[in-house]
């Protein structure tokens, strides 16, 4: 076993192989941050063995555990359970161990964003302390003659999410890790067809959606499942050939052009590694499949043979050019993967022995040649594929499926932000039941504010107060994106699934309440404060941690009618202000008692 000692942790590497040596070497970072690095290198190709490497953390000051694919659970884990897996198309290899005060802790990430690995850190009851570990090559690998990867320790006393945007920058910096351009229409609301229509598209009716959507502020529909086939069971047996149902759409490009002429930008979805067994694909690449998946009644297409990804990018180009599209919904790309192939047998056909390999060269491959075709080309993935490496192929964001859950949705974006950098984050699909209340229907909008919102209900056939909500709040959003996507983001306590949510410019606070809480206030205000009730409670409670002088204070219903205007003049301590459910407060300086 080797070790090397970082100052705050001892570093050692378990497991080894008579065909590798291996190096460790530490330098340290900015203060507070370590880099350990792991070198392999062997005289001819060979199969790495698995390898590991431990260190210890006492369990001082420890609330909880955050990781891209945790969900709601932010417990502590005992160091008997299962790790956290990753690789380039599932999660992203980062742990953030964090303290009451939503501050860091211990946070630790791997440069390997491209191969599977797993990483623990799980409570000792015997010592009281964290085991924390990083494993490589647990699953099958090819043969090499050289590996590095890097282990990056944060330990810095600052809130937990500057450690975690301090990861994203440090990926973002690796070579063949540099992320996509974002076109402005990535951060631009969207006119989705899953909940609204799922499979029972028709043209006319979208492009009526679509003026509505266009006339609240979407910028792109996206059309979903059910344009390439006339069976509407949900599954994906007729998947791969990927020709219009003319059941469906009888003129594609026509339809298109139909939403341009609006002003948006249109997307279609595609299963990208889906190969129906019904499909006319499916005599071709039957034998070329990673498995076959029963409850999907479709194969996963193998992506090591040259032939399959330069069918699957031909399809892509050929849809953009016959239908003039703009972008992609690329879906189910997390399927991508061989659990259990034995290392070194190459097929004849491949040309890589690695499926990480091999869909990194598909993936880079789709947007290299589709920014040849448009260089603001618009490419969405879905969450848990919305790791480091996935901001290279793409650049927007979108939660996991979670309908009608605005909670859920308030976990996933902020997760996605945390480690996102500037790529688009995007919401789930909003829906809502039209007999629902204009106020609990607003608060699905409101636990998205920090991410880009995706419309999914039928605009036409919406109670005239929803529409007015959805109006204002989507107006709200556009008219205060600058603090809402770009200030600095303070997502806190993530153990109680981030129950104030605050974004900061100079010039600008947004803070979004989903509890009944005390909002802190802290530090000379800006010339804007805007409060968000997240609730369907009907009075806020501010805390001042200095005088702010005279204010103008405006109240906002969640149809954006004002119930109030005050001017109050406040001193510093807890004031309590009536605000509507679902409701907003805007925070002005009086500049006239000057």
């Amino acid at each position: 076993m080797k070790s090397v000692n970082t100052g705050n942790y001892e570093i050692t590497l378990e497991g080894s192989s008579p065909d590798f040596q291996s190096q460790l070497q530490v330098h340290n970072g900015e203060e507070g941050v370590v880099y350990v690095t792991l070198t392999l290198s062997a005289p001819v190709p060979a199969v790495p063995p698995k390898l590991s490497l431990h260190w210890s953390c006492k369990a001082i000051d420890v609330q909880g555990l955050w990781h891209p694919a945790a969900e709601r659970s932010r417990g502590l884990v005992p160091d008997w359970r299962e790790g956290f897996l990753s690789r380039s198309t599932f999660s992203a290899p980062v742990v953030s161990l964090f303290g009451n005060r939503s501050n860091n802790v211990q946070t630790f990430a791997c440069s390997d964003v491209l191969n599977p690995l797993e990483l623990r850190a799980g409570l000792n009851e015997e010592t009281s302390s964290f085991l924390c570990s990083l494993t490589l090559f647990a699953e099958s690998y090819s043969p090499i003659t050289q590996y590095e990867t890097v282990l990056r320790l944060d330990s810095r006393s600052i809130p937990y999410y500057e450690a975690l945007d301090g990861v994203a920058a440090w990926w973002a910096g690796l070579e063949g890790s540099k992320p996509a351009l974002v076109p402005g229409t990535a951060r631009e609301p969207v006119y989705s067809t899953w909940y609204s229509f799922h499979q029972q598209l028709k043209p006319e009716t979208v492009e009526q959606e679509c003026r509505l959507a266009a006339a609240l502020g979407c910028a792109a529909v996206i059309v979903d499942d059910g344009w390439q086939t006339s069976d509407e069971a949900r599954g994906y047996a007729y998947c791969g050939d990927w020709r219009v149902s003319p059941d469906k759409i009888a003129d594609m490009r026509a339809h298109v052009a139909s939403i341009h002429e609006l002003g948006m930008k249109y997307m279609l979805w595609y299963a990208v590694p889906f190969i129906g067994k019904y499909s006319e694909a499916w005599l071709r690449f039957q034998d070329k499949l990673l498995y076959f998946s029963e409850s999907f009644g479709a194969g996963i297409v193998d992506p090591r043979y040259p032939e399959v990804r330069e069918y699957l990018i031909s399809l892509y180009e050929q849809a953009l050019l016959t239908w003039d599209l703009d972008g992609f919904k690329l879906d189910f790309v997390d399927s991508f993967h061989a659990d259990g192939e034995e290392a070194g047998l190459y097929r004849d056909g491949w040309d890589t022995d690695s499926v990480p390999a091999a869909a990194d060269l598909l993936l880079s491959g789709i947007l290299s040649r589709l920014q040849r075709l448009k260089p603001g080309i618009l490419i969405e993935f879905r969450q848990n594929y919305t790791g480091p490496l996935m901001r290279k192929y793409g650049n927007m964001f979108r939660a996991a499926d979670c309908p009608n859950d605005a909670l859920q949705n308030r976990i996933h974006t902020i997760d996605i932000r945390l480690i996102c950098g500037n790529t688009a984050a995007h919401a789930d699909m909003l829906m809502w039941n039209p007999e629902e209340t204009a106020e609990a229907a607003a608060l699905l909008i409101i636990n998205v504010l920090f991410a880009v919102p995706q419309i999914s209900v039928r605009l036409a056939a919406l109670p005239e107060p929803h529409t007015t909500m959805l109006g204002f709040w989507l107006a709200f959003w556009r008219g205060h994106r600058d603090v809402l996507l770009d200030g600095k983001l303070a997502p806190l306590h993530p153990e109680l699934l981030y129950p104030l949510v605050i974004a900061r410019t100079a010039q600008k606070w947004a803070v979004a309440a989903y509890h009944d809480t005390v909002i802190p206030l802290a530090g000379d205000l800006p010339g804007q404060v805007l409060v968000i009730n997240g609730t369907l409670n009907t009075r806020l409670v501010l805390e001042l941690d200095r005088d702010p002088g005279a204010l103008l204070v405006n109240i906002r219903d969640c149809q954006g009618t004002v119930v109030a205007d005050h001017k109050l003049v406040w001193g510093a301590g807890v004031h309590a202000l009536e605000v509507p459910p679902a409701g907003v407060i805007e925070i002005r300086p009086d500049r006239t008692s000057e």
